[in-house]
């Protein structure tokens, strides 16, 4: 049995990285003008969004994806973010905008969980 979750666990995280990888790669290379252009953060008011550093430039498709994801939720970094981008409403934002940006977080957060679950099995089963 532990090497079978093992194992799920591990695929897990080589799917988020792929996924994680690809998206990255469209968020970052070819839709970002567009994104930017679609949810307008408010901090592209103070510069254009490729002089930023690649930390401002994550936290912003960060704020993209907690107002997508979770429009709902009104606590901590979501507040934060909720708040920041009110004027996205994240029914009326298409399709193609979305999917890089939740696609990117939502294989970050899940494949750094799915990594932790192996390292503890790797510890206890070793």
């Amino acid at each position: 049995m532990p090497t079978q979750v093992l194992a799920y666990a591990f695929s897990l995280v080589t799917l988020c990285f792929v996924v994680c990888c690809l998206c990255g790669l469209v968020l970052f290379f070819f839709r970002t003008e567009r994104i930017n252009a679609t949810l307008k953060h408010p901090l592209l008011e103070h510069g254009s969004f490729r002089r930023f550093p690649l930390v401002i430039k994550t936290t912003i498709f960060q704020d993209y994806f907690f107002r997508l994801a979770f429009p709902g939720f009104n606590f901590g970094m979501f507040a934060h973010a909720n708040k920041q981008l009110s004027h996205v409403d994240p029914k009326r934002v298409p399709f193609g905008i979305k999917v890089p940006i939740v696609g990117f977080w939502m294989s970050c957060w899940v494949g750094l969980i799915a990594m932790i679950a192996v390292w503890v099995m790797l510890l206890l089963y070793r």
